[in-house]
């Protein structure tokens, strides 16, 4: 009988074992605004899309053929969260500035102020290597439009639809190489910035 039980006990720990690494192994996909995760669905990609970064150069879906990236979106005069969220994927930037597999993309929300030569500066201050890191600008709409149907990443106009309201987003997004979201974080939290960089991990690894 205590033979019996123990051989349960030892299935019942490998299983729930088996079910944390299950868990782990893989990340969602996340097709809609609410970032309900998907295991088994990947349908919605990054829409093309073209800007101009830090150096005048055009940055496109191609830029980031086979790559995993993390975007944002900030403007460089933000007094309240965008130096935390530059802040932090300056330390993204470090983690990874030996894996080539690894970039960034952060999106200006204020492109009738941030010219081509104030994010040079911008990146200048801020230690941006342009080969890991492009700082875009772009037509207004277009980079609104992205951020909304693209990246998911505006809140208040998930709830209120409204077109003029100005963005402003603390989240980071994890796109996988294929161009599908796989996570995201609050880029403003080091906590969740360490979740992303675990998830990172779980990205390269297959899941």
């Amino acid at each position: 009988m205590k033979y019996s039980i123990l051989i349960i006990l030892v299935f019942i720990i490998t299983s729930c074992k088996n079910k944390q690494s299950n868990n782990v192994a893989k990340l969602p996909y996340f097709n809609s605004t609410d970032f309900t995760p998907e295991w088994d669905k990947a349908i919605h990609k990054i829409p093309e899309f073209s800007f101009t970064n830090q150096n005048g150069e055009a940055v496109t879906n191609k830029t980031y053929l086979n790559k995993i990236y993390i975007a944002n979106f900030f403007f460089t005069s933000c007094p309240g969260i965008c130096p935390k969220l530059t802040k932090n994927m300056g330390d993204l930037q470090e983690t990874y500035k030996n894996d080539a597999d690894i970039m960034l993309l952060s999106h200006t929300v204020m492109p009738w102020k941030d010219s081509i030569p104030v994010l040079k500066d911008y990146a200048k201050k801020n230690n941006v290597n342009a080969a890991k890191w492009h700082l875009v600008t772009g037509d207004k709409d277009t980079l609104y439009d992205i951020a909304r149907t693209g990246y998911f990443a505006d809140e208040d106009f998930i709830k209120t639809q409204d077109e003029s309201d100005f963005i402003h987003t603390e989240n980071f997004v994890l796109i996988d190489k294929q161009g599908y979201i796989r996570g995201v974080y609050n880029g403003t939290l080091e906590i969740d910035v360490e979740r992303l960089k675990r998830h990172i991990t779980i990205l390269k690894l297959g899941g």
